[in-house]
């Protein structure tokens, strides 16, 4: 491997330690995986809640602060963190108007949050939980029953994140969330596989001159595995798998073209650029877009598209203030 870490074992605790002296602001248990809110608990708001396995940075912790997440629970690489994590975390920010868990459809991560909401029960914190299964390309995959989660969390967070820093209740905050999740779809394609660092090896193959259609972002199998082509191409597999799924034409919407951990940012944009002459030679129009890895896979090369058709609700929340490590405006 060459990796820029140290002892393969402990790249989670590692990475933790850098994030807690990067944003001094944010409260970090390293040991414990766990990163929440410097202002938590707040009184009287809903706080949010969510995290997954480790390697798709800046999600979640990255996405921890003022109009976002309370707290993110970190697992191990490409593993789901556990009911404890994630009862600690819950219990870390109640602010007494309960706690929305926003989880990626994965077997274990439903599970975990699952049994860590019915613990919060029995601390007599009220708990919603929304399910984000954004993914076209595949029902089910190595990892989960159904559609995967993907790319949408970003957006569930960022808008119900709003939502909650307005005041709204939970039902209100975790109807939000759901809304989002039922307007949004993605699909990735993946140019090069990722190594977990405990492993040591890549998570699949790629032949030279191939790549995968429809990848998740833990390297599982996608739809198909194709002839490498062009990002015109690419861009054009993605968004017509979306538009199969959920139509676009005369929809405003938001999107999201991320970057997979190993893309350069030039690549990023040529994808985007593909991405937005598709979308208004379908009828669609962009109303807010964002480029940028915020949904990685490791080192992984490649792009996945995501889009949210907006209303004008979700677009005045979209544009809320947000102040966190990865994501930041005050429009």
């Amino acid at each position: 491997m060459r990796k820029l870490i140290n002892d393969p074992e402990n790249v989670v605790a590692d990475a933790l330690r850098g994030l807690a002296a990067a944003h001094p602001s944010l409260r970090v248990d390293p040991e414990n995986g766990t990163v929440v809110r410097a202002d938590a608990p707040r009184a009287g708001r809903v706080a949010l809640v969510s995290g997954g396995g480790s390697g798709h940075e800046p999600l979640h912790a990255g996405f921890v602060g003022r109009g976002m997440l309370d707290a993110a629970c970190c697992g191990q690489v490409f593993t789901s963190p556990v009911p404890d994590q994630i009862i600690a975390a819950t219990m870390a920010v109640n602010g007494g108007a309960g706690v929305l868990h926003i989880v990626k459809n994965y077997t274990g991560d439903v599970l975990n949050f699952r049994m860590a909401a019915e613990l919060a029960e029995d601390e007599e914190i009220e708990v919603a939980s929304v399910i984000v299964n954004d993914d076209v390309a595949v029902e089910d995959s190595l990892f989960t029953a159904g559609r995967r989660g993907t790319g949408a969390t970003l957006f569930v967070e960022k808008i119900a994140g709003a939502l909650a820093e307005e005041g709204a209740d939970l039902a209100s905050v975790a109807s939000i969330a759901r809304e989002v999740n039922e307007r949004s779809r993605s699909f990735g394609v993946a140019l090069s596989p990722c190594t977990v660092p405990a492993a040591g090896e890549p998570t699949f193959q790629l032949e030279d001159g191939e790549m995968e259609l429809g990848i998740g972002i833990h390297g599982e199998p996608g739809r198909e595995r194709v002839p490498l082509a062009d990002a015109d191409a690419i861009v054009d597999a993605s968004l017509s798998a979306i538009d199969a799924d959920m139509p676009l034409s005369g929809s405003e919407v938001l999107v999201l073209v991320n970057g997979m951990g190993g893309t350069p940012l030039m690549e990023q944009y040529i994808a985007y650029a593909a991405a937005a002459r598709w979308l208004e030679g379908h009828g669609a129009t962009v109303v807010r877009p964002l480029v940028g890895p915020y949904v990685t896979s490791l080192e992984m090369a490649g792009c996945m598209i995501s889009v949210c058709r907006l209303t004008p609700d979700l677009t005045r929340l979209w544009d809320a203030p947000v102040d966190t490590p990865a994501l930041r405006w005050d429009r």
